[in-house]
């Protein structure tokens, strides 16, 4: 089975035990590609030694995630930007978006460093990657900002109504579909019949969000075979034709073709 990830921090501490074996066990299910969002500062170093001990399956991105926004995000993003100026090895600008689970405190801050990430991806002709955690219509309503700009993306670790999903699919982003799918009181799997398998990226978010029935372990990319088993079900669809298809659309997204 062909399968790409489209969203794993797998160069985070949780893997330095055993980084061989998650990669070693990715690529036996079936997995190409693994793509790995930045998070700020602090994790460029370790992400990029990722990409370099993997070159070609590991692809990086880079971005700010919002849970990293404060009063000095502005060095942040020129950290962003410079990097963006001098290498051609992203893929993506991500993770960026907004969240209001953690913090509120600096909510306009993110939605400013959202705006202006968005800009880079524009200038860079690059397609962003959105964190977007209690915060979807937040995000729906920035992007629709810049819908005239061509825009693109995905809303990763997507959970909403199929209103929402709808709405974003008119934006021409696509939606990743992660371990949440496969949750008992997730949501999505109702969803899931009506949302255009044209419109979906598989992921995992490693080593968050681990999908049932590994659910409360470490997640990692081979896992993912679990969540597009349950993507088939739920559209009556062959597992195979699930990965191809969502890895081909992943390959779009990033402009891997």
């Amino acid at each position: 089975m062909k399968l790409q990830d489209s969203h794993a921090h797998i160069y985070l501490e949780q893997f330095d035990e055993d980084l061989a074996d998650v990669v070693e066990r990715a690529q036996e299910v079936g997995l190409d590609k693994i793509y790995m969002p930045n998070i700020d500062h602090t994790s460029i170093d370790r992400m990029l030694e990722t990409s370099e001990k993997y070159p070609g399956f590991c692809i990086p991105m880079m971005g700010l995630h919002p849970c990293s926004v404060d009063k000095k995000f502005e060095k942040e993003l020129y950290l962003v930007e410079e990097w963006l100026a001098k290498s051609d090895q992203f893929v993506a600008v991500g993770e960026i978006g907004t969240d209001l689970y953690w913090d509120k405190t600096h909510f306009e801050q993110q939605k400013e460093a959202f705006r202006i990430q968005s800009d880079l991806a524009i200038q860079y002709d690059l397609p962003i990657v959105i964190h977007c955690r209690e915060s979807l219509d937040e995000n729906i309503a920035l992007v629709e900002e810049f819908y005239d700009k061509g825009l693109k993306g995905v809303f990763h670790c997507f959970s909403g109504s199929i209103e929402q999903a709808r709405k974003i699919i008119e934006l021409g982003f696509y939606l990743g579909i992660g371990g949440v799918a496969t949750f008992k009181n997730g949501g999505l799997v109702e969803l899931l019949p009506e949302i255009p398998m044209e419109s979906i990226v598989l992921e995992t978010d490693s080593p968050y969000l681990a999908p049932t029935p590994l659910r409360g372990k470490r997640n990692e990319p081979s896992f993912i075979k679990h969540i597009a088993e349950k993507i088939a079900v739920a559209k009556n669809l062959d597992v195979e034709k699930i990965g191809e298809i969502a890895a081909q659309n992943t390959a779009t997204l990033f402009k891997a073709n």
